[in-house]
């Protein structure tokens, strides 16, 4: 009779059975030479690259120069639009890989946390900032200048670049970096929701990129919504009690007690959510919603609808939209044309 060993169970503690933040210190350690360790990771001002605004301000500026550099040379010299397909299935599929570990980790760290000390310690205690999840959050803040190469691809495919592509790259660099330095714990909120849409996303750039048709588009955009929507009901209620904690807190408005985090990052945060919240929803209503969109989509593309304005990240190709279906002569009309 063979003997074998019992699968491990997820506990609080545990969430997937085994411990995988030791896995991953040990392996990332090994492939970096030792060269960066997660476990011994320290988010220092000055010290940590890309840690002060200046290299951050210097990197974001540099990436529209390319971009917007290289898009105006390819139309001036009129040169022949790059075939990139494989590297862009490469790309897509290592965001995906980077987006789901992260997010696995972060899951991991979290749910012990939450489970012992509840969502508002969670959102708002200084004392989880934890070394793991800053670790976690700093790589995710690197991720993000890798996601700028989503945008090269886009000018040397000769692809429009559109407003919400450009300026969203370039402000969620910006607002990684006021979380870290402004020492956010709710960080996670809109990093976690943030990986999980992305790992759908690039997903389906992935399948797309190989010519497979997925059914479920519409729903990449509804998800990045969904992700703003929540975002900002965390992030709006961490500022009202980091602002009544801070010049109300004698008055009679209710809270909770402070929000750990400076203003500058919960200032920035909001906006920036915002912005997001306000431009994905004009878009999905002029593509998915108004009357006639998905017909006129040729027409917006030339005339600066605000799909065309806006969003390239679920662009929806002539091949995709219902045909409109041409109506039957009468035979008065038949005889008309012959006439």
């Amino acid at each position: 009779m063979s003997s074998s060993l019992p699968l491990p169970l997820p506990t609080w503690d545990t969430p997937f059975g085994i411990q995988l933040w030791p896995l991953f210190n040990k392996y990332i350690s090994i492939l970096t030479n030792y060269q960066f360790i997660p476990e011994n990771f320290q988010f220092i001002q000055g010290y940590t690259p890309l840690s002060t605004f200046k290299p951050v301000a210097l990197a974001i500026t540099i990436y529209y120069i390319i971009i917007f550099g290289g898009d105006f040379i390819f139309k001036k010299l009129n040169l022949k639009p790059f075939v990139l397909n494989g590297l862009f299935q490469i790309h897509n599929l290592l965001l995906t890989t980077l987006s789901l570990t992260l997010l696995t980790l972060m899951i991991e760290q979290l749910i012990p946390i939450i489970y012992y000390n509840g969502l508002f310690y969670a959102i708002c205690d200084s004392k989880a900032w934890t070394q793991p999840l800053v670790c976690l959050y700093y790589l995710n803040y690197l991720t993000k200048f890798v996601e700028f190469i989503d945008t090269i691809f886009l000018v040397v495919k000769q692809k429009k670049l559109t407003f919400l592509h450009t300026y969203h790259h370039g402000a969620t660099a910006l607002l990684c970096y006021t979380q870290l330095i402004g020492l956010t714990s709710i960080s996670w909120v809109p990093i976690s929701l943030n990986l999980g849409v992305h790992v759908i996303m690039y997903w389906y750039y992935f399948l797309a990129a190989r010519g497979i048709r997925v059914w479920w588009k519409e729903w990449v955009t509804r998800f990045q919504i969904i992700q703003f929507i929540l975002d900002l009901i965390f992030v709006y209620f961490g500022t009202y009690q980091k602002i009544v904690a801070s010049y109300f807190s004698n008055s009679f408005l209710p809270y909770c007690g402070d929000c750990a985090g400076t203003m500058i990052a919960a200032y920035s945060g909001c906006a920036i959510l915002s912005s997001y919240l306000v431009l994905f929803i004009a878009f999905y209503i002029d593509v998915y919603k108004r009357k006639g969109s998905r017909r006129s989509l040729r027409v917006k593309s030339v005339s600066g609808g605000v799909a065309a304005q806006v969003n390239e990240y679920v662009h929806v190709t002539g091949r995709e939209m219902t045909p409109t279906p041409t109506p039957t002569p009468t035979p008065s009309e038949i005889r008309s044309r012959k006439a």
